[in-house]
């Protein structure tokens, strides 16, 4: 097993080092890889104190805590966690407020982890790279011409860089799959309703954005998982968690789509199915055809929902047009645009989306498929000093063409490495599966991990590789 949150949790439940040790140990490393752009912002002092609090817990409390005096940061959007403003971004929303902590931060702090900054985000999530206008701009460290994906990129360039060894992420269209598998990282979204919203449930987009984390490892993925998880107290519905059904899985395995793809990247999916198909698991080919008109639905459906969510967050916060990028006027200006039945037309489209989704899976457990369609794209390939709007989101879906799928049908999702092309790059593999079986998705992830195709490059700042 290498080196992850869950390994740098027992050294400093051991006495290995102690949590203000690998707090000084992770801004030493924010300091060395500062031209990276990862951080959007820090609060030093703030890490520092929470690695003194827990410090100085008695033995059994830290026993309570899975991750007890682990460094993370928070992503410029979503939370918010108290002392760590969020912008979003953006120039436009200013400091934003940092006086409270959202139920999510409430319970990463219940877990044991120490927060002391921000993880850059493109303006208010609007792209796939990583790129705010206001700054940072942040490339992969795989490949510093290459970007790290997006909306979390600054999260998993953290991560893949070992500034920290795990970072709070969102995903409302990919955000936490895509930086994930662009930096070889664990990347998994929860199924609605699985993590709490509130208390302002503000960035949920209708029920297809949710947040949790970009991991190094399946255990830290789901170990997190279960730290966060349950007991949401709405706005949606909670799911029922199932357990892994006993016996050999249906694994559905697409290996195209209807977007020129890598032949390397497909494959890689089709390596992955035999090695399950090797563990007892029993595989079923799946078809384009099978999964086109829910997932060119979501597509279309994403881009609508950010578009009127925007414009109402725009009027909320009383934004100032002339301070945002042009991509984001003109996604606004579009939800403004878009007349009350268009959007009411929304949530009757997810519905639908995910009674054809859970069509497919009355065959099968899990779905195995593509997460891009092509290797971490240089930077600058999602602009957003433009107007046109669908080019952009065109831009989006042909680079990761299934990964909203499950966020408007809101079943959960993962991504994890599975190996390296000729350039060092990792080769991921996305599966999907219904409904509350995140136990389908950890275990059969863990059965591929356990092979060991992907070595991270860089080691995490206070443990030894």
């Amino acid at each position: 097993m290498q080196a992850d949150a869950t390994a740098l949790a027992a050294a400093i439940g051991r006495g290995d080092i102690s949590a203000r040790k690998a707090m000084e140990a992770s801004l030493s490393a924010s300091d060395t890889w500062a031209h990276l752009g990862a951080l959007a912002g820090r609060n030093p002092e703030a890490g520092l104190a929470a690695a003194d609090r827990f410090d100085n817990l008695s033995a059994d409390e830290k026993a309570e805590m899975p991750f007890g005096g682990v460094p993370t940061l928070a992503k410029d959007l979503g939370g918010p966690f108290s002392g760590l403003a969020v912008t979003a971004g953006s120039r436009a929303l200013g400091a934003g407020d940092a006086s409270a902590d959202s139920d999510i931060a409430l319970r990463f702090r219940k877990a044991g982890f120490c927060l002391f900054g921000l993880t850059t985000s493109p303006e208010f999530g609007l792209s796939l790279g990583c790129e705010p206008d206001k700054g940072p701009l942040c490339p992969n460290p795989l490949d510093e011409a290459r970007s790290p994906g997006g909306s979390s990129g600054g999260a998993a360039a953290a991560v893949a860089a070992g500034i920290v060894s795990i970072a709070h992420a969102t995903d409302a269209g990919g955000s936490i799959r895509v930086p994930a598998a662009c930096c070889g990282l664990v990347g998994l979204k929860p199924s609605r309703g699985a993590m709490p919203a509130g208390p302002g449930y503000g960035n949920y987009l209708g029920g297809i954005a949710t947040e949790l984390a970009v991991c190094r490892s399946v255990r830290d993925a789901a170990s997190v998982f279960r730290a966060i998880s349950g007991n949401a107290r709405g706005p949606f519905p909670p799911p029922a968690f199932a357990d892994v059904p006993e016996g050999s899985l249906r694994i559905g395995v697409l290996t195209e789509t209807d977007v020129s793809a890598d032949p390397v990247r497909l494959g890689v999916l089709e390596d992955a199915a035999k090695s399950l198909e090797a563990r007892g698991h029993r595989l079923r080919a799946v078809g384009w055809a099978d999964v086109e008109t829910p997932a060119r639905a979501s597509a279309s459906a994403f881009a609508d929902i950010a578009a009127a969510n925007l414009a109402e967050t725009s009027g909320r916060f009383g934004l100032d047009l002339e301070m945002v990028e042009p991509m984001t006027r003109a996604v606004i200006e579009r939800g403004r645009a878009m007349r009350p039945e268009e959007v009411w037309s929304l949530t009757n489209e997810m519905a639908l989306i995910a009674r054809d989704l859970w069509r497919l899976f009355e065959d099968i457990d899990c779905l195995v498929c593509p997460m891009l369609t092509d290797a971490p794209k240089p930077v600058g390939s999602f602009p957003t000093d433009h107007d046109d709007w669908e080019l952009h989101f065109e831009r989006m879906r042909a680079f990761a063409p299934i990964a909203a799928l499950a966020n408007l049908s809101g079943f959960p999702a993962m991504t994890l490495p599975y190996g390296a092309d000729e350039n060092g790059l990792p080769l991921p593999v996305q599966m999907i599966a219904p409904m509350g079986a995140e136990a389908v998705l950890l275990k059969l992830a863990a059965e591929l991990e356990n092979e060991n195709r992907w070595q991270h490059r860089f080691a995490i700042a206070g443990v030894c590789a």
